[in-house]
């Protein structure tokens, strides 16, 4: 304080925006929390558009561009000055919807062949008792379904009808059939997420 007045000091913000990506890479690298955010904010939207497009899911789309962005804080360290950012995040994207596509044909063709398909044969009691048990769970949460929903997606996964077939019986348009479908997919996901990867285990088991 001079003569009884404050010392004000003008401190000139950093204005992020002027920095090129090589320099906010450098920053990254110091843990600069205002260089990730000028990321996100610089690269974000272009991600999302992408990931939308190849996931056709504007929600997922959402999930997986967080989980770019946290991937890329964790690996920070893991980069270089010279690292071409945009590439980098672009292919981290392009892994993560191989990575998400991957595992959803996985899961429904698992959920599939545990509801609809011919029990495999084992001379194992116990390997029996707990795929029947597995297949009863699956069946009560079928039956838990919307009526109308579970109507739609037996029709479609029990009696193999299209979506075009089941429209024209039931009198719906194609878009509602197909919303009841992934939304009744969705549902089972969601609550037999655990048991799929516990009827992995008993496979595993039982064959090696």
């Amino acid at each position: 304080m001079a003569n009884g007045r404050p010392i004000i000091l003008f401190v000139k913000a950093v204005d992020y925006q002027t920095y090129c990506d090589k320099d906010l890479v450098g920053l990254l690298l110091e843990d600069d929390h205002l260089a990730y955010l000028e990321i996100y904010n610089r690269h974000a939207k272009g991600l999302y558009i992408k990931g939308s497009k190849k996931l056709d899911n504007n929600d997922e789309a959402k999930d997986l561009l967080q989980d770019v962005f946290v991937a890329l804080w964790q690996n920070r360290y893991s980069l270089t000055v010279d690292t071409p950012l945009a590439g980098y995040l672009h292919a981290t994207l392009r892994y993560m919807v191989i990575k998400r596509i991957v595992h959803k044909k996985v899961q429904i063709t698992y959920l599939d062949s545990l509801k609809f398909s011919t029990p495999i044969k084992s001379s194992s009691a116990d390997y029996l008792a707990r795929e029947n048990e597995l297949k009863r769970i699956i069946e009560s949460e079928i039956s838990s379904l919307p009526e109308k929903m579970q109507e739609v997606f037996r029709m479609s996964r029990e009696h193999h009808l299209s979506h075009k077939e089941i429209a024209m019986q039931l009198g719906l348009s194609e878009a509602t059939v197909k919303k009841h479908v992934n939304n009744a997919l969705k549902s089972l996901r969601v609550k037999l997420g655990p048991l799929l990867i516990l009827s992995s285990i008993c496979l595993t088991e039982h064959f090696f």
